[in-house]
Parts: structure tokens; C-alpha cells; sequence
């Protein structure tokens, strides 16, 4: 499933980039709920993952890299969220990320492969973030 970009998300980009709100540093969070993203998602329509071991990651800004083209994206290095015990078989269904202080949601997608059961010690999810514009 290809990422989605809601409502909230697209406004809080077009307010940074006419510098009328300033950037928010992002929060890499999991989701359990079967649910596919959709424009009109806000951060509730998403729960997510409690799994032991599982925290969200707040990103750091420095660490993405911007390449500008036709299209040009940002990508940031690869975030692994791994069990540190046994458990009660939890599904990941996809990720969200979250802006760190307003709580609103930034984009959220889907693991096309998924979703994947977490219910071992150092079962892990895997993820790569790349936002594309062209």
C-alpha cells in the first residue's frame, strides 16, 4: 500500500513551507488496527502497538537525507522495533508517524506484506521511510 498523506498531514506542510507554522520534529509509531490509511485519518483512528519492548521513535532531524530531482524524496536510515519477550501474539499492521508536539498525525502507511505477528522474543518490524514529491 502506498503512503498516504492525510488531511492534517498535507496542511501542517503547506503552513511549515510558507513558514505560517514552524516544523515539528516526527514520532515513528506502529499500529495495530486493521485499518488502511485514508486522507481523512487523524492520530486516533490509529491504535497503537503496546508490545514488550515496543517505544515509539522520536526521529532526528539530521539524520534524513533530502535528495532534490525530478522526483525528489527524503529517506531516513532503517528503524527496527523488536520484542524483548514472550507474549501475546500481537499484529502489525502498518506505521504513523505523529508530529512531537501537536500530536497530529504527518502520513501513515500500510506494510504491503504484513501484517506481521509479534509474539516472541526478538520478533522484530523493520522499517524504511522514504517520502517522495515530484
Amino acid at each position: 500500500m502506498p503512503l498516504v498523506l492525510p488531511n492534517n498531514g498535507e496542511g501542517d506542510i503547506l503552513a511549515a513551507a510558507v513558514a505560517k507554522a514552524a516544523a515539528e520534529n516526527l514520532v515513528l509509531r506502529l499500529y495495530v488496527n486493521d485499518v488502511t490509511p485514508a486522507e481523512s485519518d487523524t492520530t486516533a483512528t490509529y491504535t497503537e502497538a503496546t508490545f514488550t519492548g515496543y517505544a515509539a521513535l522520536t526521529l532526528t532531524p539530521a539524520s534524513w537525507v533530502v535528495t532534490e530531482g525530478a522526483p525528489g524524496d527524503a529517506t531516513y536510515p532503517q528503524q527496527t522495533f523488536t520484542s524483548s519477550a514472550d507474549q501475546a501474539a500481537q499484529s502489525v499492521y502498518g506505521y504513523y508517524l505523529t508530529r512531537v508536539t501537536s500530536g497530529r498525525i504527518a502520513w501513515a502507511e500500510r506494510f504491503p506484506s504484513g501484517p506481521y505477528v509479534i509474539a516472541n522474543n526478538g520478533d522484530n518490524v523493520k522499517v524504511t521511510l522514504k517520502f517522495t514529491l515530484d
